[in-house]
């Protein structure tokens, strides 16, 4: 069936794509937030994740039951007032996105190692983890 177009642009293109890909105020689209590439470096995992227009200090990495959650908050205030201090424009922007990966429940905080740069996250973390066996005690036995 063909869809009512103006100016070779589908009519329903916005309607249809609001729960899945909406535009922020920056002119990105959620899904391009939080693109995730995970490489297999020398036997450890090298998590990519584009965060574009959020600060180190916005994101949060928790390992918790197995799991390594991060997520990313941001919060941004326009205003633009005329000569006479009233608004001419004002707007109001809070955004959280956040995705969870199974990494095992050998993993510990040490293990992870974590950096943001340019609004890219790259977290590393080993394929396996040894498991830390506890010290046998050895004694040594005296003779006479």
């Amino acid at each position: 069936m063909l869809m009512p177009s103006i100016f070779g642009e589908d009519l329903f293109d916005d309607w249809m794509r609001v729960p899945v890909e909406r535009e922020t105020n920056r002119g990105y689209r959620t899904t391009e937030l939080m693109k995730t590439d995970i490489k297999d470096v020398d036997g450890s995992y090298e998590l990519s994740m584009d965060l574009p227009g959020f600060h180190k200090e916005d994101v949060k990495i928790q390992l918790k039951d197995g799991y390594l959650n991060i997520q990313a908050s941001r919060t941004e205030n326009k205003d633009e007032k005329d000569n006479h201090g009233k608004y001419v424009h004002r707007e109001r922007y809070t955004g959280q996105c956040s995705r969870s990966f199974y990494v095992g429940k050998e993993l510990e905080h040490e293990d992870i190692h974590a950096k943001y740069d340019n609004g890219v996250l790259v977290v590393t973390f080993p394929k396996e983890v040894k498991k830390k066996v506890p010290e046998e005690k050895k004694f040594i036995s005296i003779e006479g």
